[in-house]
């Protein structure tokens, strides 16, 4: 029982999915049916991807980049800016979540070997911005976007180009944050060099894929898959999505993340160009808005679990305001 509890709260969006799942078989008959609902092309992009980013972080290649671009900083705003945006860059590849995964660890660990933990958590939360911000330029850059891009068939520029008055304002945003860092001059301690591990280069390749991930999104795509053969669901949701599809985007990311909400959406609304923008507004905002929002907070309070609330506190009020100004930029458009 204490295992499957610790299982819920590692794998908590899968064990929800999974339930939910199997919670529409009893109202859906099982049949071969429901290999039609999975949206294979997807899965397998997901999985090419994760492979690809963990042949890139076994190797360190962005790690070595940020050890780099550290030897040339001078001052406490340039680190953080330095922090934030590399997340940014890193997030249009190896997508939101792996850049975190990376790079959070690494900016707390460099402000404290420089004793300046007070600006850990602005940088964290700025950190996390800009990973959601840099993966809207690529469609492979996010799950969210993975699945969207795969049901909508929109080209790859068309994709950017809806994206990009957001993603112009949000960098703007994160650009006059970060002038809110004093100009203290630092002196960085000198890194170690990096040593890349090739023993069991390709097991720890394969072993590092988040297969949970994969497993998720075959739960839900099971999951609407059923409910839209319940008309009682297809008469709701039509009545909530259908013509509402960036509001309704925004707000059920804020309760069920943006990834999920994106998997309902598509499958009952075929506008995908406000279903796209809705998802990725709805990235920011509540926690829970964004499994990469998630996962810097875990790895934050798990070192300074005494600040969660202050964490959450700025995290919050960061992230409504880049929320609400990013619907004006849609009310205006």
């Amino acid at each position: 029982m204490v295992n499957l509890v610790d299982f819920f709260k590692r794998e908590t969006i899968f064990s929800i999915s999974l339930i939910l799942a199997i919670i529409s078989c009893f109202f859906v008959k099982p049949s071969l049916d429901y290999i039609s609902y999975i949206n294979w092309d997807t899965v397998i992009l997901l999985l090419v991807i994760m492979v690809i980013v963990e042949v890139l972080k076994n190797l360190a290649v962005f790690e070595m980049m940020v050890h780099k671009f550290l030897s040339k900083i001078r001052d406490a705003r340039q680190l953080v800016f330095l922090l934030v945006f590399i997340c940014f860059f890193s997030s249009i590849f190896i997508t939101n979540d792996v850049s975190l995964i990376i790079f959070v660890p690494f900016a707390i660990f460099t402000l404290k070997k420089i004793d300046r933990l007070d600006l850990a958590i602005f940088t964290v939360c700025l950190q996390t911005i800009a990973a959601n911000v840099g993966c809207m330029i690529l469609p492979i850059g996010a799950p969210h976007n993975i699945v969207l891009y795969t049901v909508s068939n929109i080209p790859f520029e068309s994709f950017f180009l809806l994206l990009f008055p957001y993603i112009a304002v949000s960098v703007m945003f994160l650009i006059i944050l970060s002038f809110f860092v004093s100009k203290d001059n630092i002196k960085l301690p000198v890194m170690k060099k990096i040593e890349v591990d090739r023993t069991d280069f390709f097991k720890r390749v394969f072993l590092g894929v988040d297969y949970y991930l994969l497993l998720t999104f075959i739960a839900l795509f099971v999951l609407i898959g059923n409910l839209e053969q319940i008309s009682f669901f297809t008469l709701l949701f039509n009545k909530w999505i259908i013509g509402n599809e960036v509001i309704f985007a925004i707000i059920s990311s804020q309760i069920i993340s943006n990834v999920p909400a994106a998997m309902l959406m598509s499958g009952f609304s075929n506008n995908y160009e406000a279903i796209i923008v809705g998802i990725n507004i709805g990235g920011f905002g509540s926690l829970i808005a964004s499994m990469a929002n998630l996962i810097s907070y875990k790895i934050f309070v798990r070192q300074y679990s005494e600040s969660k609330i202050r964490y959450l506190t700025i995290f919050t009020i960061l992230n409504v305001i880049l929320l609400m100004v990013l619907f004006g930029v849609y009310m205006v458009i």
